[in-house]
């Protein structure tokens, strides 16, 4: 008989459940926003709505300054995922079809697993690798089966790989930086680097605020608040109790969330391929986040170790 989940494990599994239904939240966002923004302007209006959220929340709750020891990952991810990793998704997102985006960009999470077990020391046990092979079919089968027009160019390609290399390399660094500053600081400081790296954009920003329609902004506002600056806190809150492995193949929810929101919020009624995609999605991140009934004490100990040796202070948990 499987053991019950602790209030900690299952506060970090409501977590990671909050980060990827907004984070699949975004794709619908991102096509009202993106008709009047081009992709740097919408990442700096996204991060600057993001930071101001953040900043506040760090205000109330008197979050001081990271610790010195945590900027090298706080400074890291908040350049290659915050910052760079928008705009050239934006970008690269423009210049091919769906179904080679889905390709590319979740080859995302495969990263986070190899990189985590090199430079983390996560331990890539059978049923992980088999999730997310489960999973990466399906999101491919997703993009796919929603790509009835468009083309592919290889900038476009070459965009969208360099999105899914700056994800990976994001999220492996942010993980040790949560072993000395909390999911609050760390998402703080990092969307506020990546505002700081866009700011090259702030003309461009200006002058579309102008012409845009007002529900293309107010979904950038959305972007800001709540796929960026909350879905992000509670995407680290959760990763400082988990490998980035296995967050990484948590995220392969997302684009079976997308099919079932457009369908939804667009009436975008979703054919059988697409209905198959993310039923594989979803099959795979269940499989990559079980573990083996008879599985004995000493592994689960040992697993229990590496995901939780970066958890920050319980003082410092947002």
């Amino acid at each position: 008989m499987k053991k019950p989940l602790r209030p900690a494990e299952a506060t970090a599994a409501a977590a990671a459940v909050v980060t990827v239904v907004l984070w699949a939240s975004a794709f619908v966002s991102i096509r009202s926003a993106g008709v009047a923004y081009s992709p740097g302007a919408l990442a700096l209006g996204r991060l600057a709505s993001g930071a101001l959220a953040l900043g506040v929340l760090c205000l109330v709750r008197r979050e001081g300054v990271p610790p010195r020891s945590a900027w090298r990952g706080i400074a890291i991810s908040g350049a290659l995922w915050f910052g760079f990793y928008m705009v050239v998704l934006n970008w690269g997102e423009q210049q091919v079809d769906a179904g080679t985006a889905a390709l590319v960009v979740n080859i995302g999470p495969i990263l986070i697993a190899l990189l985590g077990s090199r430079l983390l020391g996560d331990a890539m046990p059978p049923r992980l690798l088999a999730g997310m092979a489960v999973s990466f079919a399906g999101a491919v089968t997703v993009g796919l089966s929603m790509s009835g027009e468009g083309g592919s160019s290889v900038l476009g390609v070459a965009l969208c790989l360099l999105a899914a290399v700056a994800y990976a390399g994001g999220v492996v660094a942010q993980k040790p930086a949560l072993g000395r500053a909390s999911a609050l600081q760390v998402t703080t400081f990092g969307c506020l680097i990546g505002a700081v790296l866009c700011l090259p954009f702030a003309g461009q920003l200006v002058q579309e605020a102008g012409d845009a329609p007002v529900s293309a902004t107010l979904n950038m506002v959305y972007l800001g608040i709540f796929p960026t600056a909350l879905a992000f806190t509670t995407w680290a809150y959760a990763l400082a109790r988990t490998t980035a492995s296995r967050m990484g193949a948590t995220t392969y929810a997302v684009p079976a969330l997308v099919v079932l929101m457009s369908w939804l919020a667009l009436g975008e009624v979703p054919g059988l391929l697409t209905l198959a995609g993310g039923v594989l999605c979803l099959a795979g991140v269940a499989v990559s986040r079980s573990r083996p009934r008879a599985q004995s004490v000493a592994e689960a100990e040992a697993e229990q170790s590496t995901a939780t040796a970066s958890d920050p202070e319980p003082e410092q948990v947002p």
